[in-house]
């Protein structure tokens, strides 16, 4: 029952509402395959652009009719991923110990 009911879903595997936020899950691994990468190749326009477009279109995907929770889900992941990225580019740029180090001098 569950399974045909999402099949038949006005979001579901049968429509573009499904697919497109199923491959938007690729922006989202690729940032968190990020995390291991160092500070400097962090870009701040780029992590700002994923956090706040994942807000954006979480906000959306709650809105529109059908309700498209793949798509919530992935902005959310998307969003959360940037916040994070953005808050270690900032620790390392302005709390960093080697910085406030060179500051001091």
């Amino acid at each position: 029952m569950a399974a045909s009911s999402l099949w038949n879903h006005p979001a579901g595997p049968k429509t573009i509402h499904f697919w497109a936020p199923t491959f938007k899950w690729g922006l989202t691994i690729a940032n968190v395959a990020d995390f291991s990468k160092p500070h400097e190749s962090i870009s701040y326009p780029q992590q700002i652009a994923l956090a706040a477009s994942g807000l954006i279109w979480a906000r959306y995907s709650t809105i529109v009719t059908p309700k498209n929770w793949n798509l919530f889900g992935v902005s959310l992941g998307m969003s959360a991923t940037g916040i994070y990225q953005l808050a270690r580019k900032a620790r390392h740029d302005y709390y960093s110990e080697k910085n406030t180090s060179k500051a001091e001098e």
